[in-house]
């Protein structure tokens, strides 16, 4: 008994426009479209608004009548496409509406409709351009957020970056070069390894700022930066101390590998020209090299060798690498 009674509710017509009037209130279109011809016999109010047409334009007219050629062919592919299924079809359409874009999206079922032969299409149509402007909106703002995220974070990096490093050379700053050196002499004290210390000039400074001016002097310095950092390795440390003096610490090698690798650098230095002006500027460096724990078993004495080898170099001519002295302790 119950059942039948809520049968007969559904097959109600007093239902149905019920539903209908509802889904009109909430501005869903609905229409129903014979797909025999192609027309569409049904449209509610909601549909006429939406597509800017009145009812009599709208029911008895076919996609073409409403749409551009291209959509047209859309709407009807989507229809064949959701006859073939038997839950039916939702999908999207970016269409031009009297001039104006909109989207929408539909849900189409394919029905019978009583005393009709021919099989019918109903389409549920809602208008969700406003929903994509505001999602585009977000995704925007979004987008802006993580811009400006990351352009503080570029910021935040490169203002840690001018408190350990040189502006000119891209260098550490001695500050930071000091923390380094006593971490790699306790390090190497620890583990009984080696590491290298470098003092280095440039070669005739004075000279080329008499020929050249100081800012000739600051593009030298970039490039000697850029060639030193090109020329170590990550958990090196190359440092400028000021003016035309510079020291790097070699993590983790001695006194011949740290020889052999500026001897590398002090090469490509003399081969490298600074263009400055429309001119071209050479320069050469000298270097003094020292070792933990062969030339020096403490941090203030390494630092004194390799500055006493650098001056040994400078005194020969330059664009020269010296080696400090290797300490042999008597035996016992």
């Amino acid at each position: 008994m119950a059942d039948s009674s809520a049968s007969a509710v559904l097959n109600s017509g007093a239902l149905h426009q019920a539903v209908l009037s509802a889904l009109n209130q909430l501005g869903l279109a609905v229409m129903v479209k014979d797909l025999s011809s192609g027309r569409y016999v049904y449209a509610n109010e909601a549909a006429a608004r939406l597509l800017h047409a009145g009812d009599d334009q709208l029911e008895g007219a076919q996609d073409a009548d409403i749409f551009d050629a291209t959509q047209a062919v859309a709407l009807r592919a989507a229809d064949v496409q959701a006859a073939s299924m038997p839950n039916g079809l939702r999908s999207e359409h970016h269409m031009e509406v009297r001039g104006t874009r909109r989207d929408f999206r539909v849900n189409r079922q394919k029905i019978e409709l009583n005393g009709q032969s021919e099989p019918h299409m109903l389409s549920l149509w809602q208008d969700i351009t406003e929903t994509h402007q505001r999602e585009s909106q977000i995704a925007q703002a979004l987008a802006q957020l993580e811009q400006q995220q990351k352009a503080n974070d570029a910021l935040r990096r490169d203002m840690e970056d001018n408190q350990v490093r040189d502006t000119s050379s891209g260098l550490y700053h001695r500050v930071h070069f000091d923390e380094q050196l006593r971490r790699e002499a306790d390090l190497s004290s620890r583990e009984q390894r080696e590491f290298a210390l470098v003092a280095m000039a440039i070669d005739n400074m004075d000279e080329i700022r008499r020929l050249h001016g100081v800012e000739a002097c600051e593009r030298v310095v970039e490039s000697l930066g850029r060639l030193l950092r090109a020329n170590t390795r990550a958990m090196d440390s190359p440092c400028r101390l000021g003016g035309d003096r510079f020291v790097v610490l070699l993590s983790g090698i001695g006194l011949a590998t740290a020889h052999a690798r500026m001897e590398h650098l002090r090469r490509h230095c003399a081969e490298h020209i600074v263009p400055f002006n429309g001119q071209q500027i050479p320069f050469t460096v000298s270097m003094g090299v020292s070792s933990f724990p062969h030339t020096a078993g403490i941090v203030d004495e390494l630092l004194r060798s390799a500055d006493r080898a650098l001056a040994s170099a400078r005194e020969k001519g330059g664009n020269r690498i010296a080696l400090a002295s290797i300490q042999f302790v008597p035996a016992a």
